[in-house]
Order: structure tokens, then C-alpha cells, then sequence
């Protein structure tokens, strides 16, 4: 595998390129390649047994184009497909998501922590495996926010309605003496600056899209991997409508791209 191939990245729909936005800023050098399943966005709703579908094609899908990496930009998807594709490519360095509820747990100073997810992060193994390692010693309260992906989905990053909706959600968290905020879902990152006006200063908000770029720096270090650069135009494909994707990536991504639907034969359900 040459260290110029690219890496490849994906998420049910656009909440992944937060997480490709700090592989860029960490990973200057290195060409991306970035798939939405926007046909099927939010994961959040979907069975595992559909996400681990869904994951395996894309996964081909990305290694056809010659990617020497992947990255899971996606909680829902990490819970339910991570082990089966690492499985499948033992050899390939894999990158997924989990809540930062360890980091979350020492940050905390009122003993409180709240996390905004999408109900299967949330009913997941692997997040209960994640409270029972690490949330000893604190309280977590769970807060699932249906329709929060939807908005982001389609833009509206700082509307009135994602407002009063995303209120809703985190008023119940602050009543209850949260001070530290799990973003538990890629999109969520994007609507940080809404987020930050609607809770106090004191609140800690916390995602883990740094700490995966730095493992993904580890990962290709370790193999040799890391590119030269300088990086390709990074390639951009949906399963959706290639017109939502084309509207909301200018605000998502201030770079270059190229965006291309995805053909059928990864769509299947």
C-alpha cells in the first residue's frame, strides 16, 4: 500500500466531516476520500444488522479507491460494525467512534454528566461497556435528541427551530446539575456554536474528533503510512441527492472538493 493512497471516511450522512475537518487540520498532507450514506441518514434509527450492511459495502466501496485506511466518522456505525470490519481487514488500520465518556468523567466538577446522542448510540453494547469502565464515580444522564441529525442534515445549524429543539434537549441535562456535555454524535460538533449560547460558560462540551485524528496519526506512523503530500482535491460521495450535499458543504468544509452521487450498487434495503 503506497503511503500517497488516501483514507478513507464515512458517516450515515454529513456529521463525519467534523471529524474530517480534524484529520485535515492534524493531517495536512494526507488525501481524503468521504462518503454519506444521506440515502439512509441517521444511522441512529437503523437495526445494527442493517448499519453492519451498509458499513461493509461503503468499506469496500472505499477500499476499491485504493484507501490504505478507514476512519468510522460515526458512533452508531463504530458500535455496530467497527469489530466485524476489523475482522474482515486485519490488516488495514481502523478508526472508530465512541462517546467520550472517559474524558467527560475526569473533566467533571459537579459529579454530573450529560450526553446528546442518537437513540442506537445510546442502546449500544458498546456504550454501556463504555459507562461500566469509566462512569464509576459519576452520574450520567442520557438524552437522546431525535430530529437534531435531520437539521443539521439540511443546514440549519443555527435556526430557530434547531434552536427550540436542541433547547429541549439540553434543558433536562442543566436542571439535573450537568457541567460537562457529551457530544455523542459527529454532526453534533457543527452546532456547537448554537449549543454554547444555550448553556453556561461552565459547561464543558466535549467531543472526541481530535483524539481520532491523533489515533489515526498513530496508526500510519506505526505502518509507515504517512503521506508526503501534497493531498488530492479531497473526493466527496453521496447516496442521497447529490443537490442536499452540494448546498451544505460549502458551510461544512472550506476546501477543495469534488462531489459525486454514489452509483446503486452500494444501495441495498
Amino acid at each position: 500500500m503506497p503511503s500517497s493512497a488516501p483514507i478513507g471516511v464515512f458517516d450515515s450522512g454529513v456529521g463525519g466531516i467534523s471529524v474530517l475537518r480534524e484529520i485535515r487540520a492534524r493531517l495536512a498532507q494526507e488525501s481524503l476520500i468521504y462518503v454519506a450514506d444521506s440515502r439512509y441518514v441517521p444511522y441512529g434509527e437503523k437495526s445494527p444488522d442493517f448499519i453492519r450492511e451498509r458499513s461493509r459495502l461503503i468499506a469496500d466501496f472505499l477500499l476499491a479507491q485504493g484507501a490504505k485506511a478507514l476512519v468510522l466518522a460515526c458512533n452508531t456505525a463504530t458500535a455496530a460494525a467497527v469489530a466485524e470490519l476489523r475482522d474482515l481487514y486485519p490488516a488495514l488500520p481502523i478508526v472508530g467512534m465512541e462517546p467520550a465518556v472517559k474524558p467527560a468523567a475526569e473533566a467533571t466538577r459537579s459529579g454530573v454528566v450529560g450526553v446528546l446522542a442518537t437513540t442506537g448510540t445510546l442502546k449500544s453494547a458498546k456504550f454501556a461497556a463504555l459507562l461500566d469502565r469509566f462512569a464509576h464515580d459519576v452520574r450520567v444522564i442520557t438524552q437522546p435528541c431525535p430530529g437534531l441529525v435531520e437539521c443539521i442534515e439540511s443546514g440549519a445549524l443555527d435556526s430557530g427551530a434547531t434552536r427550540e429543539l436542541l433547547n429541549g434537549f439540553v434543558e433536562p441535562l442543566l436542571a439535573q446539575g450537568c457541567d460537562t456535555l457529551i457530544l455523542g454524535c459527529t454532526h453534533y460538533p457543527f452546532i456547537k456554536p448554537l449549543l454554547r449560547g444555550l448553556v453556561p460558560d461552565s459547561v464543558s462540551l466535549i467531543d472526541t474528533g481530535e483524539a481520532v485524528a491523533r489515533q489515526l496519526q498513530r496508526l500510519l506512523q506505526a505502518r509507515d503510512l504517512l503521506a508526503g503530500g501534497p493531498p488530492l482535491a479531497t473526493r466527496f460521495y453521496t447516496t442521497g441527492a447529490v443537490g442536499g450535499l452540494q448546498q451544505v458543504l460549502p458551510t461544512l468544509w472550506q476546501d477543495e472538493a469534488q462531489l459525486e452521487p454514489l452509483g446503486l450498487e452500494l444501495t441495498s434495503g
